[in-house]
């Protein structure tokens, strides 16, 4: 099976159609991200490795910054030791009782990214997804520049915090040196898959076969009750791109 990719802009029409033709509601498919993100960090880091992970969630009503919500509350039903980095808490209503359940179940959320790393066993980066563009404004910098100087594992959601969607890591800078351990594509890879060079696994199980025809993508074969599905277990050819007009 040929690893397809898809643009920035074939993503977003993909996640308005899950939302709309599809009939899932934005909490669903966010509660479903999520959870395959947290089968991955189970299945490559076990609690026996070490049970502190660190989550760092995004700004606002940035999506993978809920996907790193509702990993860390899996996480923690899972016998994990949570702690969430999320400075810049959104007034959603969702993300309000996402953060209102991490809270419920003893969850801390720590102020100081840098210092939270010395203490952690592996990351989570559910910073920026694949609608980033621009400068890295704070505090996210130091986040940034932790995630490339730790020697930590770094499972990245969707796309690795500070890459381009379409062209990969910074050519220089901020970020240039970031390329962490695993990397969980939601629905499908993003043409910065390309560059990327550790562990690479596929998560969102919810695509109808008739939304992946007219997006000309197949679906993997999650087997069993998995939520994800590692690439290397597909026939991994050069990324075809698929664009929408």
């Amino acid at each position: 099976m040929a690893l397809k990719t898809l643009s920035a802009k074939a993503a977003t029409a993909l996640d308005q159609e899950l939302m709309s033709t599809g009939a899932f509601s934005i909490d669903q498919l966010m509660e479903l991200a999520g959870l395959s993100v947290s089968q991955v960090v189970y299945h490559v880091h076990p609690p026996n490795k070490g049970s502190r992970i660190l989550v760092a969630c995004g700004p606002g009503n940035n999506e993978p910054g809920g996907d790193g919500l509702v990993a860390a509350r899996h996480l923690r039903h899972y016998g994990y030791q949570p702690l969430v980095y999320y400075p810049k808490r959104s007034k959603n209503d969702l993300y309000q009782r996402l953060a209102k359940q991490l809270e419920d179940l003893d969850v801390k959320f720590v102020d100081d990214f840098t210092s939270a790393v010395n203490s952690a066993d592996h990351v989570v980066d559910a910073v920026f997804g694949f609608s980033f563009s621009g400068e890295v404004r704070e505090p996210f910098p130091a986040v940034i520049k932790a995630l490339e100087e730790t020697k930590l594992p770094v499972t990245s959601v969707d796309a690795p915090s500070s890459w381009d969607i379409e062209t990969g890591p910074p050519q220089s800078g901020l970020g240039s040196k970031f390329n962490p351990a695993y990397l969980v594509s939601l629905t499908a890879p993003k043409p910065l898959v390309q560059h990327f060079r550790g562990r690479h696994f596929i998560g969102g199980r919810f695509v109808s076969p008739a939304i992946a025809k007219k997006y000309d993508f197949e679906i993997p074969s999650y087997q069993g009750m998995n939520q994800f599905v590692e690439s290397s277990h597909v026939e991994e050819l050069s990324p075809l791109h698929f664009e929408v007009n």
